[in-house]
């Protein structure tokens, strides 16, 4: 029986191949599309992505173009092909805006920018694509069956940006020490504080601006160090509203103590 059912397997595998390579050099566009769609429902995206390509130029305008234009995308989709799935599902959706896949289209053409995403590490312009179009796609579909999925991925990479946000503000705080750009630094976690108010790194980011803000002032020319004492002041106030049980609570203190005696020397000459 064991070897009986390899035999029908074999001969299966060989018919399936034999019938590729006779679509493929067949000049029948029907044939093409017979053999591509049941390559398809095999799981054999790479060779029914294949025929595909070869005929959609030639079903443009036809009625079976909506039903080929989606499983060429999608092969590229089940392919892990997501820079061109992601083009042929958006150029889908626009082809056929009232098509009953159209919500699908538009969702995977998102999803494909969210799996090609790279690392926080790394430029960001494809993760900023991608939570654009998946906000589109949520703003359009707001009762969609991929609401809940898109909702997650969107704070998946938001998070992703907040993650490389803070790690640029924290490289200019770290070599601060060598560049003496402390400006750089306190920027850099303005931008971050502004732009993720709920982040859990907010509380650092407070911290490290504070300190940065605090040896700018103390190591500034004299004409400008009194209004960046203050400045230093006003941030060490921001830190303490928010986290006056923070593990840094004891470094700010002994900053608003140093703070307080170098502003005393201007009330004096005043």
């Amino acid at each position: 029986m064991k070897k009986l059912l390899y035999i029908l397997l074999i001969g299966s595998i060989l018919s399936s191949c034999g019938e590729f390579q006779k679509a493929l050099n067949s000049e029948d566009i029907a044939e093409k599309f017979t053999v591509g769609e049941m390559l398809y429902n095999e799981g054999k995206y790479a060779k029914a992505n294949r025929l595909f390509e070869q005929i959609i130029p030639q079903y443009r305008g036809k009625p079976q173009a909506q039903k080929l234009t989606y499983l060429h995308a999608n092969s590229y989709y089940q392919m892990k092909e997501y820079y061109l799935a992601s083009y042929q599902f958006e150029r889908f959706a626009s082809a056929y805006p009232k098509s009953e896949k159209a919500e699908e289209a538009e969702f995977l053409s998102a999803k494909c920018k969210y799996l090609i995403s790279p690392i926080h590490s790394k430029e960001q312009h494809l993760t900023i694509e991608a939570i654009q179009k998946l906000q589109v796609f949520i703003n359009t579909y707001p009762n969609s069956e991929y609401l809940e999925e898109a909702s997650k991925i969107v704070q998946e990479l938001d998070g992703k940006l907040e993650q490389k946000s803070y790690d640029i503000a924290y490289q200019y705080y770290k070599t601060v020490e060598y560049t003496r750009d402390y400006n750089a630094a306190i920027k850099a976690f303005d931008n971050f504080i502004f732009d993720f108010p709920g982040s859990k790194l907010r509380e650092s980011a407070l911290f490290y601006r504070l300190d940065a803000a605090y040896h700018l002032a103390l190591n500034s020319v004299e004409y400008k160090k009194k209004e960046r004492l203050e400045t230093a002041k006003t941030y060490y106030l921001s830190f303490v509203k928010k986290y006056n049980e923070s593990e840094h609570i004891e470094d700010t203190e002994n900053m608003l103590e140093n703070i307080e005696e170098e502003l005393k020397k201007y009330s004096t000459k005043s």
